[in-house]
């Protein structure tokens, strides 16, 4: 997998903070935060573990704390303002994806690469702060706790302890073998495989507002006599069925809508909420092509409906979450315009789900779109509302790259 991307775009219209202070104050507190984060500033270690004979019989990798820091960059790109951001002309272009470090890396990568790294990212009238995470070391909820984590140090400029400290235990289960884990592998092409897409996609960046959200909800439960069919699994059926028509499949085709859900309050005993790592499970709903597309939105949400409520190129990934607190991220000066992703783990079919500004109604989600103009008319003639994009490119882009360690 590549690493986790997400960033914050902030206005400074009503601000006279100059960059220079917010970068002094990023780079504070995230030194601090690193404290309370200590796997973030470590790097992946990757060892050959032999039997008795001197042969091999697998591999370790783990995480050394405190090995190598964080990366910080700061960026200009004096041409682009806060609206090109938020109201692109056409499809999402490469002017966000370089607003975000480490394109293209994978997780194993963090044996040579930092296992976090943000950018900073002077526009005309703001700024844009993105973050890439690496995914070996904790999942979406993680990624988010240790963005608030470090807006709260910047916010009280240091002072105090965190609201939320995050939690670092891990346990087994008794019988089983301690760390570090065995992998049954003995070279790392055996388990590593990078992106290489054999055809290309737009990402296409959709917003539903509260109105529409809640007329999507009535009509999925009415369809089905319920009212247990929530507003993201509404959403995620219009999505799955829109595509599924845009990609013109064959009726018996099978096609997947899967998502990734958190696992921490689902476990017996419950993690903590706070716990800071890896718990997730994807769970997927089925049809063909033809019976998704027959018998409704309200059908398919409810098929969604029951593979979460039971906990390819013809599947649709639903990913991160409308439930991730993203506009709490309030690093001192108010929180943020919008919420952005990187091009990590964007494919044809991956669907990015965020929530609204205001109060948390309406959705943002960005859906890679396929190349091919055909299926992306017929994406457009699907009705989801878009925003569209921009053509600009990053023209200029001065780097200070500053490296944050604990000790």
């Amino acid at each position: 997998m590549h690493y986790i991307q997400n960033g914050l775009l902030f206005s400074n219209i009503n601000s006279s903070l100059p960059a220079d202070d917010v970068v002094r104050r990023l780079e504070t507190a995230l030194s601090i935060a690193l404290l309370h984060f200590p796997p973030l500033a470590g790097c992946l270690v990757s060892e050959i573990a032999y039997d008795d004979e001197g042969q091999p019989a697998g591999m370790h990798v783990f995480v050394v704390y405190g090995d190598r820091g964080a990366e910080f960059t700061r960026a200009v790109a004096k041409h682009i303002t806060v609206a090109d951001v938020l109201s692109p002309s056409h499809d999402e272009t490469s002017f966000v994806e370089a607003f975000f470090p480490l394109n293209g890396v994978v997780n194993y990568d963090g044996r040579s690469l930092p296992l976090l790294a943000v950018q900073f990212t002077e526009l005309a009238d703001g700024f844009f702060l993105a973050c890439s995470f690496n995914h070996a070391v904790g999942d979406g909820a993680a990624y988010w706790h240790f963005f608030n984590a470090w807006a709260e140090i910047a916010r009280n400029a240091g002072a105090g302890g965190l609201s939320r400290p995050p939690v670092h235990d891990r346990w087994f289960i008794d019988g089983r073998e301690n760390t570090p884990l065995k992998l049954p592998y003995s070279h790392p092409d055996e388990f590593i495989e990078r992106f290489a897409p054999t055809v290309l996609c737009h990402e296409k960046v959709f917003h539903f507002s509260q109105e529409s959200i809640a007329l999507l909800k009535a009509k999925a439960n009415r369809e089905c006599g319920t009212d247990s069919i929530s507003s993201f699994q509404s959403i995620s059926s219009l999505v799955w069925r829109s595509i599924t028509r845009a990609r013109d499949l064959p009726p018996q085709q099978k096609t997947i809508c899967s998502m990734a859900i958190d696992n921490r309050q689902r476990l017996r005993p419950p993690l903590s909420q706070d716990y800071f790592g890896n718990s997730v499970d994807i769970i997927e709903a089925t049809a063909t092509a033809g019976e998704l597309l027959a018998r409704g939105l309200g059908w398919g949400a409810w098929l969604i409906h029951q593979a979460l409520s039971g906990h390819g190129m013809c599947g649709v990934k639903m990913g991160s979450s409308p439930r991730f607190d993203f506009y709490s991220c309030d690093f001192g000066w108010g929180k943020p315009a919008a919420v952005r992703s990187g091009r990590a783990n964007m494919y044809e079919g991956k669907v990015t789900f965020h929530p609204g500004r205001e109060h948390g109604f309406g959705h943002l989600l960005g859906a890679g779109v396929h190349e091919d103009a055909a299926v992306r008319r017929r994406v457009h003639e699907s009705r989801l509302p878009t925003s569209g994009a921009g053509d600009q490119l990053v023209q200029a882009k001065s780097r200070s790259r500053q490296f944050f360690s604990l000790y």
